[in-house]
């Protein structure tokens, strides 16, 4: 894959490349273990190391500061912006304060570079061939799967065993916090609109729904076997079934 700095100063690029050095390392790692286990056949072009504030207005609208298409991989590098990121998600709802919030506030100020590679490694996920409908727009109905998958195996196959169980507890409060606001409807429905939210919490919401139900469904219903939950989910793709993917795995709950 190509570099590609997307700053605006030689010396703002100074002050990620630590960053980037340290994402890259992880990522060839990352990397050969999708290439040998999770049929990652064609990898993105480039990956665009920019800031937060160009992810979000130059290079797309989206309200994440990364994302992947086809060919490319955008995404800040800087541990500072991923904080003011996710801590924004807390103010700017107007929360009041709590011993919830307390917590959640503390986990977001000391997020790590670890953190940061989970971001990039569910992007390159995305590219792996256990995906049917990579980059396509065939089904609307099961984006929460590849979503879900994604956030699972770059945090459950990269992070130490109570780093991702910390996390697991802190997204199961950001979706206590905001499910009966944000999310009253089917896990099916993800992508419809998702973008198009008013507010970025109820964006990410979605992304935590997800992440719980693949949890959910490896660790709890498949004894931790990623690939047979791939195998289900192939069946259902290939009979182009009329039961929702929810329903069809019983995670119609989350």
């Amino acid at each position: 894959m190509k570099q590609i700095f997307a700053f605006e100063s030689i010396e703002e690029y100074k002050n990620n490349a630590d960053s980037i050095a340290i994402l890259n390392n992880k990522l060839t790692q990352y990397k050969q273990r999708l290439i040998n286990e999770f049929e990652l056949k064609e990898l993105p072009k480039t990956i665009v190391w920019t800031t937060s504030e160009n992810a979000m207005t130059v290079f797309s609208k989206k309200p994440v500061p990364a994302y992947t298409n086809k060919d490319t991989i955008f995404i800040t590098p800087n541990v500072e912006d991923w904080k003011e990121f996710y801590l924004s998600l807390l103010e700017n709802e107007g929360l009041p304060s709590s011993d919830v919030m307390r917590q959640l506030k503390h986990y977001f100020q000391s997020m790590t570079i670890d953190d940061v590679f989970c971001v990039l490694a569910h992007e390159l996920t995305h590219h792996i061939e256990l995906f049917p409908d990579e980059f396509e727009d065939a089904r609307t109905d099961s984006i929460w799967f590849e979503e879900g998958m994604c956030e699972y195996l770059s945090q459950k196959l990269t992070l130490t065993e109570q780093q991702y169980n910390d996390l697991k507890i802190v997204e199961q409060l950001m979706i206590d916090l905001f499910k009966n606001k944000y999310g009253n409807f089917s896990l099916d429905a993800f992508g419809t609109g998702s973008y198009n939210e008013s507010s970025v919490a109820s964006v990410m919401l979605n992304y935590w729904r997800s992440s719980a139900a693949i949890h959910y469904l490896v660790e709890h219903c498949h004894s931790g076997d990623v690939m047979k939950v791939f195998k289900l989910y192939h069946e259902w793709h290939e009979k182009r079934c009329e039961t929702s993917l929810t329903e069809f795995f019983g995670v119609s709950h989350f």
